[in-house]
């Protein structure tokens, strides 16, 4: 009965699915924030082991699921109705109910952009596997954009588990043949590797990070690779015209690595829902 209301209503299933994506914007949060310190805990560990031939001893449990949620100036944990998305950092001002320590205005941000992208992700495709899986795949971009911004890392934990689904999803062709999704996925590595390498030898330093492959590699499973120049286009303008931005008003040194990431990531967006579209415009002209 459930769904049978959503897939005759686009409405009340793009309602539903920004419920959702609300609610899956809370834990990505988590995600954002405990997955590279994760990572930083599993390399202390092997570095250890390598050095001293001992591996370090158990501490506390620390992963996606415990400990609870709580204040980082006070310890405070945080209760139900204090992780009511958006609503209860509305509620608290910003602020910690214990200490009245500042919470970052980022954490009801990344909620109302999941669940804003989840709406009109399932109101383009409509009630069906298409939409739960663009939204899935719109889930992990925010997680990996909101990571490399803060680490300049692409947990290979994301990455590597979106090649694999991008291909099964495109088993019976959802976003594009199996050929496609597969020759994308090989192409969006080698596309950005040859480049990686091109610049290290022009340049005699690296200019991107191996994750951006496997980010592109994703992609090109996702979307085919047809959509592949595009998303590399339209995440270069962006790239360009955000750093130019950053150093003329923001004072960012020109040496300063740029994560590129975010970029490829939104480039990706865009293609998975008006790349044909855009293509089709283009070769229009």
């Amino acid at each position: 009965m459930l769904f049978e209301t959503l897939q005759s209503s686009p409405v009340l299933f793009a309602g539903a699915a920004t419920f959702l994506g609300l609610l899956v914007g809370s834990f990505l949060n988590v995600v954002i924030h405990r997955l590279p310190q994760m990572m930083e805990r599993e390399w202390r560990a092997q570095c250890s082991e390598m050095e001293n031939g001992d591996a370090i001893p158990p501490s506390a449990p620390y992963n996606l699921v415990v400990p609870r949620s709580a204040c980082p100036s006070c310890g405070h944990q945080i209760r139900a109705w204090e992780n009511i998305p958006v609503l209860s950092w509305l509620i608290l001002r910003g602020h910690c109910s214990h200490c009245q320590a500042p919470i970052s205005p980022r954490y009801p941000t990344v909620e109302t952009l999941t669940g804003l992208l989840s709406g009109l992700t399932a109101w383009h495709f409509g009630f069906g596997p298409a939409a739960m899986a663009a939204m899935a795949f719109t889930w992990a971009l925010i997680a990996l954009t909101c990571i490399d911004f803060d680490t300049q890392l692409l947990p290979d934990s994301i990455t590597q588990p979106l090649i694999w689904l991008g291909l099964l999803f495109n088993l019976n062709g959802l976003f594009t043949s199996l050929d496609s999704a597969l020759i994308g996925a090989v192409a969006g590595y080698l596309a950005l590797w040859s480049i990686y390498w091109l610049f290290k030898l022009i340049a005699k330093k690296e200019g991107m990070g191996y994750g951006d492959f496997k980010l592109l590699a994703a992609i090109g499973a996702w979307l085919g690779w047809q959509l592949l120049p595009l998303v590399i286009l339209l995440s270069s303008l962006v790239g360009a015209v955000v750093g130019v931005t950053m150093i003329l008003f923001a004072g960012h040194g020109r040496q300063v690595p740029i994560p590129f990431g975010p970029y490829l990531a939104g480039g990706g967006l865009i293609a998975l829902l008006w790349g044909k579209q855009i293509t089709q415009a283009y070769l229009g002209l």
